[in-house]
């Protein structure tokens, strides 16, 4: 670890900050909605939706203007700013319009900032420990993910479930991660060329080939079947988790997340990528069986394991597969139409949520997602065994 840069390692604890925040919040939010500002679970699934497709649709354009401006501080530092100024709002909100605002530029913050971060560690990195240095980037992003929730339940303990001033705390590591990136993050002394001229032409896509396109529709059916987190908070409350400790949700969904992330990268390298996507494609259907059928904390903290389990088996993978798929020369778009494939699906997976938790039950809500669970392990299934068949 001593060879990784001053600055990769600020970055770390950037990101470790800025989880925090966000995730102390996020942790809150669904019961905030639900009980203090009195919104249904449709404007939940619609803030979320909207939210997390707004932060996908982002990533497609600020990577490529990154390379263009040769200067990626600059756009991290935007989009962190953008997050940290986000978190006021959310403690002086009355109405769902002002939740959703704070969501948004929130999500635009993150989505202004990950692809330029990204490629700045890639500046960075030696290219003998890239991998390193990476790894320690996204590990101390997911502790923060685990302070973020954990910090939550302690200050609703400490100040008698008062969410509003729990929600105010939450802009206090925000804004240190603001600093932190201002002051301890330097560019490499070669900064990245700056734009060549050639324009980007998304028609370019169209020639990615077969295995890349159905990669992009297995994944937008799984983000159907992995709808909001939120309506895992929300589960936590119906299933009678008081309302201060409704964050340890997230703790343990991250844990999990965590443990399983880097062994099943490594493995996915030995055995294929396509064996692990199917084991946690099905590590999902179980998870929305589980918290569908179960209505008691033993079963909720099963089915939130689960859920863990299949996020550490596809998210890293899914990344790493588009580039599997993908020409060198159109990646950076392919990426983008990824995301924004992604990100459509989590806005109607969102919604869907919402009308089914709120028009027939929470049950109702977890056997849809299993059902497009199901649906995405029979495509992905299905497209493996029609190239196994052509190769042979």
């Amino acid at each position: 670890m001593s060879k990784i840069p001053k600055s990769i390692w600020a970055l770390g604890f950037v990101s470790l900050f800025m989880d925090c925040s966000s995730e102390l919040i996020h942790s809150l939010l669904p019961v905030f909605m639900i009980t203090t500002l009195s919104l249904s679970a449709v404007s939940l699934g619609i803030v979320e939706g909207v939210a997390e497709a707004t932060a996908l649709i982002t990533r497609i354009f600020s990577g490529a203007l990154s390379d263009w401006l040769g200067k990626r501080k600059l756009l991290a530092l935007m989009g962190y700013g953008l997050a940290a100024a986000s978190k006021p709002l959310f403690p002086l909100a009355h109405s769902m319009m002002t939740v959703l605002l704070a969501r948004c530029i929130d999500r635009v913050g993150k989505g202004i900032r990950g692809a330029p971060r990204d490629a700045l560690i890639g500046d960075l990195a030696p290219p003998d420990i890239r991998g390193a240095c990476f790894g320690l980037r996204q590990s101390l992003d997911t502790i923060g993910a685990v302070i973020g929730p954990g910090l939550a339940i302690l200050f609703m303990l400490l100040l008698a479930d008062h969410i509003r001033a729990v929600l105010w705390i939450a802009a206090i590591p925000a804004f240190i991660a603001v600093m932190l990136l201002t002051a301890f993050v330097r560019e490499p002394e070669t900064a990245p060329k700056k734009h060549t001229g050639e324009k980007l032409r998304l028609r370019d896509i169209s020639r990615a080939g077969g295995a890349y396109w159905e990669l992009v529709a297995a994944a937008a059916a799984l983000t159907l079947a992995r709808f909001s987190e939120a309506f895992l908070i929300l589960k936590a409350q119906v299933d009678g988790l008081p309302v201060a400790w409704v964050p340890v949700t997230l703790v343990v969904m991250n844990i999990v997340y965590t443990l399983a992330s880097y062994p099943t990268g490594k493995w996915s390298d030995r055995i294929g990528r396509e064996a692990v996507l199917l084991m946690g494609i099905a590590f999902l259907l179980a998870a929305d069986m589980v918290l569908g059928l179960g209505h008691n904390l033993w079963w909720l903290a099963l089915g939130v394991s689960l859920w863990g389990l299949h996020m550490g088996f596809t998210q890293g993978l899914l990344a790493a597969m588009v580039t599997d798929t993908a020409p060198a020369h159109i990646r950076g778009t392919a990426y983008g139409v990824y995301n924004l494939a992604c990100g459509i699906a989590m806005l109607a997976a969102s919604v869907i949520a919402g009308e089914m938790w709120e028009q027939l039950s929470p049950a109702a809500t977890f056997f849809t997602g299993a059902f497009f669970s199901a649906a995405a392990l029979a495509g992905v299934g299905w497209a493996g065994n029609k190239r196994n068949r052509h190769a042979k």
